[in-house]
This record gives structure tokens, C-alpha cells and sequence, in this order.
């Protein structure tokens, strides 16, 4: 039976994640406190790891309940922990030291600041497709993989790319559940040059994408609809959740299940 293995929020948008045993859908879809914050430079522009290799040099550590950042600088011995909400001047200043221009961070509690505006729920993988994407690449743990996809949501209890069942042909929504949460499957999720490279040096893996899209295309299942592939450097999930599911809480263990498709 598959079933929810791991959860994984993101406070702070291109910052390490933080792993819950529970997590609370908002109205919008998303989970709360996924990406609830993002770094913006001087023209408002995303300040990630599309645009600054630098930032995989940071290391952050967060407590969700006591609403805490901890940043490990480089070259810097000590960890300097901010209050998200009381401190975000100091986090603001430090933030900016570290990456030699100013910088700020802005904040969505409605739907946070997810890639895909029009997908905002939980992206969604497997535990099998991480273990096998990582097997395409010498030397790249399973952990390391699962912090270069960035994925919420992981799927246990089931083979190798399970997950892309969870979209259809173009224009249609696959229905599941995991415990009583409702979510629609949308499509394969784009991936970006992050996962090309080593998610704490910033150092790039040679021809990353080329041998992903490769082997994405040699191992996709037959079954697997093939109009949302205009290209193979696709992984994970991207979900969509109904108004019904604001509230409901996903708790690891919860059961997933594909519902009938409705005509």
C-alpha cells in the first residue's frame, strides 16, 4: 500500500528544508510554511539557487514553532539564530554581507512563493524514484538527491516512478488521497539547473541534464502519458488541492490512493 513516508517544508525559499511528521494545508493549497518566505534582491527579484550558485554555501536550520532561522556562514564558526518575524532586520543585514548586495526577505502566508503559481500544492516524488535517479549519477547519495529535487511529499511502499501516475494527458486531472486530503496530479514538474548541482557546494555535476534526460526517457514506463514530456528533464509532481482540503492536516503514514477518474 503506498503511503506517506516523508514530509518536507522549505520556510525560506532556496534554503535547506526542515522534515515534519505533519503538515497543515492553507486555503490556497499549499502547506503552511512551505516557502512562506523569500529572499529578494534591490528589483525584487528572486535571489535562489537559479540565479546565485553561492547560496548553496548557507546552511539553515529552522524551528517552526518558535518561528526561528539558524544560519551557518561560511567562515563563520558560530550559528546566528533570527526570529523570523521580530529580528528579520539583523537576518536582513547578514543575509546581505553574505551575498555582497542588499537584500530582503518577503513574506506570503496566503500561498508562500512556489515555482508553479498555478500548481501551489505539495510537489510529490517516491522514495524508489530518488533511489533510482541517484543510481544514474556515481557518487550521488539518495540523500543528496532528495535535497537537489526539493520535492514535499514522498511516496513509500511503491516502485520507481509510481508517482507519474498522478498525471494525465495534458488538460486532465488525476484525483488522489493521502489520508482524507484530497489532491489533483496537474504534470511532471520542470526541473531547473538546481539539481545539476552539489546542494551544499554549489559545485555542478558534469553534463547532469544530459544524462537525466537520457535516462528519464529510457526508464519512462509505457505507461506513463507522454504529452506532458515536451522534454525528459522532468521529476516529481506538480499538485493541485481543492477548497475542501484547507485545514486538513497530512501525518506520515497516512495512506495514498488514486481515486476513480470521473467523466
Amino acid at each position: 500500500m503506498p503511503y506517506l513516508a516523508k514530509i518536507l517544508l522549505y520556510p525560506v525559499k532556496s534554503l535547506d528544508g526542515v522534515e515534519v511528521e505533519k503538515a497543515r494545508i492553507i486555503a490556497s493549497g499549499a502547506l503552511q510554511h512551505d516557502r512562506e518566505f523569500a529572499i529578494v534582491d534591490d528589483q525584487g527579484r528572486f535571489v535562489n539557487g537559479k540565479r546565485h550558485a553561492k547560496i548553496h554555501l548557507l546552511r539553515a536550520q529552522f524551528a517552526l514553532l518558535n518561528r526561528t532561522i539558524s544560519l551557518q556562514i561560511p567562515g563563520c564558526d558560530l550559528q546566528k539564530i533570527f526570529h523570523l518575524d521580530q529580528e528579520r532586520q539583523a537576518l536582513e543585514a547578514t543575509l546581505s554581507d553574505f551575498f555582497e548586495f542588499a537584500v530582503t526577505l518577503k513574506q506570503n502566508s496566503l500561498m508562500g512563493f512556489p515555482d508553479d503559481t498555478f500548481s501551489p500544492g505539495p510537489t510529490v516524488i517516491s522514495t524508489a524514484t530518488l533511489a533510482e535517479v541517484a543510481s544514474w549519477f556515481p557518487g550521488l547519495s539518495v540523500d543528496e538527491m532528495r535535497r537537489r529535487m526539493r520535492a514535499n511529499i514522498e511516496i513509500d511502499g511503491v516502485p520507481a516512478f509510481w508517482e507519474d501516475r498522478l498525471f494525465s494527458e495534458q488538460s486532465n486531472l488525476v484525483s488522489f488521497q493521502v489520508g482524507d486530503v484530497q489532491f489533483f496530479g496537474v504534470n511532471p514538474c520542470q526541473r531547473c539547473i538546481v539539481p545539476t548541482r552539489d546542494s551544499y557546494l554549489g559545485k555542478a555535476y558534469p553534463n547532469f541534464q544530459k544524462i537525466f534526460a537520457t535516462q528519464r526517457q529510457a526508464t519512462l514506463p509505457n505507461w506513463v502519458a507522454s504529452s506532458p514530456f515536451n522534454h525528459f528533464y522532468r521529476l516529481s509532481v506538480n499538485t493541485q488541492l481543492p477548497p475542501s482540503s484547507a485545514g486538513k492536516i497530512l501525518q506520515l503514514g497516512d495512506e495514498v490512493e488514486i481515486l476513480p477518474q470521473q467523466n
